[in-house]
């Protein structure tokens, strides 16, 4: 019989604050790569990888609804939320590192290897030691120590058997305030409906609708809505030519993309504070960067925390990056053999949690895609 690494409502949540991060993880080396690529260029590339940041977005805001259900408190701003670039996640027996890097052959690589369908040959083997030496990683269990999952699909599922488990012996487990929930209302994306979570029933739908559209584990190259599941979309780009209903996957018969690796800032790959020149204006606008970058943390976190009407208000800032990633990525960096510079996502925990709020919540809107 399978050891079960959730024993109660605490693991549990320990588990979804995993998830919280796991799915925050992505979004700075696919924003890193995003914006790297230079205006007016490689137009297929960038709405994959927008499209998949928003999508990003949406797996975050139903991890923190099943977080809201259960009682827990989604904070984006606490110490360790953001990693230290470069981070490592699973891949079946081996481990990659995850950077930030332009766009580039290397960086849908390692999309791909993120998103890459993993199941474990058994449920006994879907978790594996962790190598000492290399951490963090982002995908480990929170309750038994040293050991990392075979996939991210792997390590959903042992939260919802971990969910049913916890659900089976509390009959209160789901007793977090309602009102704490993001509907679809207050947030949209043409990948997926948000799932409000009250119960075992949608909080399982919720969980399986990440695990799905992320590697396709299940559902094959389309998620259950009839979305591309992420590794096929970035599979789109090294393949040269879009799926379309009917492809295997490794085959699609679509139209072909039109890709440019040239046409990009070359940026540092996981550049540091410690690479800018001490005192110059590169390193305040870094600075200056990872302040916003935090603010937009703090704003999720209100968002999460009672006042979904946010939500809206921090999926375009998202977007709004784009002046300060500018302010740095056309820009050498000083010392790095022509490379640029770009944003280091070092957050400093103080300036995301001590942010004031930034907006006062009004009425709900439906937000759409920007």
């Amino acid at each position: 019989m399978t050891v079960s690494t959730i024993e109660n409502r605490d693991d549990l949540i320990r588990y979804l604050d995993a998830a919280l991060a796991l799915e925050h993880a992505t979004l700075p080396p696919y924003l890193t790569a995003y914006y790297s690529i230079r205006s007016t260029t490689n137009s297929d590339a960038a709405h994959i990888i927008r499209v998949a940041a928003v999508e990003e977005m949406l797996h975050l805001t139903l991890v923190a609804n099943v977080l809201n259900a259960v009682g827990g408190r989604p904070d984006l701003t606490r110490p360790g939320f953001v990693p230290s670039y470069p981070a490592y996640l699973p891949d079946g027996e081996d481990d990659f590192t995850v950077d930030l890097r332009p766009f580039s052959p290397e960086a849908v690589e390692t999309f791909c290897k993120i998103e890459r369908p993993g199941k474990a040959p058994s449920a006994d083997e879907r978790l594996l030691s962790a190598p000492a030496d290399r951490a963090p990683l982002l995908v480990s269990s929170p309750t038994a120590e040293g050991m990392r999952f075979y996939s991210i699909g792997e390590f959903y599922e042992e939260i919802t058997e971990g969910l049913e488990k916890v659900a089976a012996d509390d009959p209160a487990l789901f007793r977090g305030d309602p009102a704490r929930q993001v509907g679809p209302d207050y947030f949209y994306s043409g990948g997926g409906t948000m799932i409000v979570v009250t119960d075992l029933d949608s909080a399982r739908r919720a969980l399986q609708f990440i695990a799905a559209q992320g590697e396709g584990l299940d559902s094959g190259i389309y998620d259950a809505e009839g979305e591309l599941a992420h590794y096929y979309r970035f599979r789109q780009l090294q393949l040269g030519r879009y799926y379309q209903e009917g492809d295997e996957p490794g085959t699609p018969t679509g139209p072909p993309l039109g890709i440019s690796w040239d046409d990009v800032h070359n940026v540092k790959v996981s550049a540091k504070l410690a690479d800018y020149p001490p005192g110059s204006e590169l390193a305040r606008v870094a600075r200056e960067f990872n302040a916003d970058y935090g603010a937009l943390l703090a704003l999720l976190t209100q968002a999460f925390d009672g006042r979904p009407a946010l939500l809206q208000d921090a999926v375009c800032d998202m977007f709004r990056l784009r002046d300060g990633f500018n302010r740095l990525i056309c820009n050498p960096l000083p010392g790095h053999d022509g490379l640029h510079a770009a944003p280091t996502f070092e957050i400093e925990p103080a300036a995301a949690s001590d942010q004031p709020a930034a907006r006062e919540a009004g009425e709900p809107t439906r937000a759409v895609t920007p």
